[in-house]
């Protein structure tokens, strides 16, 4: 087994494709160094891009906001702008393991490891988050939703890597939020979550609202419906109860020691409900 650092994309871009497809990137290795202990992954070449310009960069700007594939779950939520426009993606981003796992552990790893508990994915979906894919072929931008493509399988193809995470920009009015379940109080998977993302006019109603869903399918998703289903509402009573049974419906978990099938229907629609009404009330809270 080779380690390399890269110094730039185009070496990183180089060195895992000529991997031949047996390559891993290194960034948190939260994730990546488990798996080889295990003994679950042997890449023949480890290519560590944490000396690539950028990776450590939260970077506002007007188009949004530019998240680098390093930086740790710990720093985006000390990062007070990036925490008030998307509380939601913050929120979700430290429930990744321990104190000591969140100072290493980033979004762009959880996304690529696809897991269809992971937390900040569902979170990332609901944002409309855009992933920035490096590439022998140049750079490109995919939807986050897009990049797993089944529990452990991802969309991107040999010497393509993540080289960081892009979020729209925030109008008044708007914002998110992240719920999930786990049997346990701290530093578990989740049985199943729910990220939310709303805007509203200035009377208080739905305008725009993306609800995604994960830990009930082979990869998280957008529900399209249930976000149709907000639009031109006020949360009232009968709308949530219709968002928690139309999430309910369109997922497809499976049974396991940690939940079975319609105890998951049932947490994901109550789920949905709740961070709909937290994303809500931040929305109506922001000017």
């Amino acid at each position: 087994m080779q380690y390399l650092k890269a110094a730039d994309v185009e070496e990183a871009v180089r060195h895992l494709t000529n991997a031949d497809g047996k390559g891993a990137v290194l960034a948190g290795g939260t994730d990546l160094l488990v798996q080889m202990k295990s003994r679950r992954v042997s890449p023949d070449v480890i290519v560590d891009i944490k000396g690539l310009a950028g990776v450590y960069d939260i970077e506002a700007g007007e188009e949004g906001y530019r998240v680098g594939a390093a930086v740790p779950g710990a720093a985006l939520g000390e990062d007070a702008g990036f925490s008030a426009a998307w509380p939601g993606v913050s929120e979700a981003a430290q429930l990744i393991g321990s104190t000591q796992v969140q100072g290493r552990a980033t979004m762009v790893g959880n996304l690529c490891n696809a897991s269809p508990a992971a937390d900040s994915v569902p979170a990332l979906i609901a944002a409309d988050a855009m992933a920035v894919v490096e590439g022998p072929k140049g750079q490109k931008s995919i939807p986050v939703g897009e990049i797993a493509t089944g529990p452990g399988q991802t969309c991107l193809d040999a010497g393509e890597f993540v080289s960081a995470i892009t979020f729209p920009a925030r109008g008044p009015r708007a914002s998110d939020a992240y719920l999930r379940f786990i049997p346990r109080t701290e530093m578990d998977i989740a049985v199943a979550s729910a990220g939310v993302s709303l805007a509203l006019d200035d009377t208080g109603v739905v305008i725009s609202a993306r609800v995604a869903l994960g830990a009930v399918s082979a990869t998280a998703y957008l529900d399209e419906t249930a976000s149709a289903r907000l639009v031109g509402t006020k949360l009232e009573d009968d709308v949530l109860a219709e968002l928690a049974e139309l999430c309910s419906q369109s997922c497809s978990p499976i049974d396991d020691k940690r939940g079975t099938v319609e105890y998951r229907r049932d947490v994901v629609g109550v789920l949905a409900k709740r961070a709909a009404v937290i994303a809500y009330s931040r929305a109506k809270e922001r000017s």
